[in-house]
């Protein structure tokens, strides 16, 4: 297997090539969990996967309920279908509060005060209610709960880990937080044995060719937790090896590289880059820190036949959206042209007109 080899799959595999899915739901299940702290770059990199596609076709599937968005896997925001959210908080939320144990300790959330913010959230958004973080500060403040210092956030998480909230219906451009029982009433339970097999399985089948120690950085999971998950499932894929590294992946890498769509714009924190532990395949050692930043942001990035090449920002006018192309090195007239085509799908996908400029 070569690094060619690894990248032609991991685009067909993350429906970033071939795409064959037409629901919201179903291509965001397909991959597990699509991470979403940048919640427009989240929705646009549903649109990546997802043919015919628009950013109102998605906040629709997440004012249905389809689409849920809460803290998931490693601590921070994800995308999941509305049939794993139950299964998938049993799973991985015991790790996130370990790991939030010592902040909470700083910030004197303890016990008995999440215990007294949960019951003002349940209070408060019983009913069918969907309030934004600014609406639900206000009520925690009534009852005396201290939300300074970042600690709204810390009380937030912990009512969405403890399966009590999560995301409510959009409000004009301002997302909301609902009560999960009432958003997501049919309750999916599995046992921790399948629920480690369903998410390995979720993973490599939409991220291979991947390694063990990728899915540990991917799912949070503990280290003996995630090889025990690959254990109950490698017989469903293909081992290969790279690098004395042992990768993952559900069928031979037989794909043209001619084959493949040859540029794409991924959003920033795109599944591409940031689900895996080693991204040396796709980015070079040299231009990762022009991709990744030291405080963990990971920026949209131009690929060209699985490489990234550049990073792109995105600025939105009242009546089109500017695109600012910067390359990691000089392209040719034929490179631009592929990716003003490229922002055809930007520009589909926003119902915008897109200004394409190369700094």
């Amino acid at each position: 297997m070569t690094i060619k080899d690894i990248v032609n799959v991991r685009l067909s595999s993350q429906q970033i090539t071939n795409r064959i899915f037409d629901k919201v739901k179903d291509v965001v299940g397909f991959m597990g969990a699509i991470q979403a702290q940048d919640y427009a770059m989240a929705k646009w990199a549903i649109g990546v996967r997802l043919p015919g596609s628009t950013d109102k076709i998605v906040t629709t599937s997440i004012n249905n309920a389809e689409l849920i968005r809460s803290h998931l896997l490693r601590p921070t925001w994800h995308f999941v279908s509305a049939d794993d959210i139950y299964w998938m908080l049993q799973l991985t939320a015991p790790q996130i509060k370990s790991s939030m144990k010592s902040r909470n300790k700083e910030l004197e959330l303890t016990e008995a005060v999440f215990n007294k913010s949960n019951k003002v959230i349940i209070r408060t958004l019983s009913g069918g209610k969907n309030l934004t973080r600014g609406e639900l500060r206000k009520e925690l403040e009534k009852a005396k709960i201290n939300t300074d210092k970042n600690r709204l956030s810390h009380l937030l998480m912990e009512a969405e880990l403890d399966g009590i909230v999560c995301s409510g219906e959009v409000k004009g451009k301002k997302q909301t937080y609902a009560m999960l029982p009432e958003r997501v009433p049919n309750k999916k339970v599995l046992t921790k044995e399948e629920a480690l097999a369903e998410l390995a399985n979720r993973y490599f089948s939409s991220h291979g060719p991947a390694t063990l120690k990728d899915f540990v950085w991917w799912s949070g999971l503990p280290v003996k937790d995630a090889r025990s998950a690959l254990e109950l499932v490698k017989s469903n894929f293909i081992q290969e090896t790279f690098n004395l590294e042992t990768y993952w992946l559900t069928d031979s890498f037989s794909i043209s590289r001619n084959s493949l769509k040859s540029v794409s714009l991924l959003p920033a924190f795109d599944e591409y880059i940031i689900s895996y532990k080693d991204r040396n395949a796709m980015l070079t050692i040299k231009n990762k820190k022009k991709a990744v930043l030291n405080n963990g942001i990971f920026r949209p990035v131009i690929i060209m036949y699985g490489q990234v090449i550049g990073i792109w920002r995105r600025s939105t006018k009242s009546d089109k959206i500017i695109i600012e192309i910067e390359f990691f090195r000089s392209f040719s007239k034929a490179v631009t042209k592929l990716i003003e085509r490229a922002s055809l799908d930007l520009e589909y996908f926003f119902n915008k007109k897109i200004k394409v400029l190369f700094t």
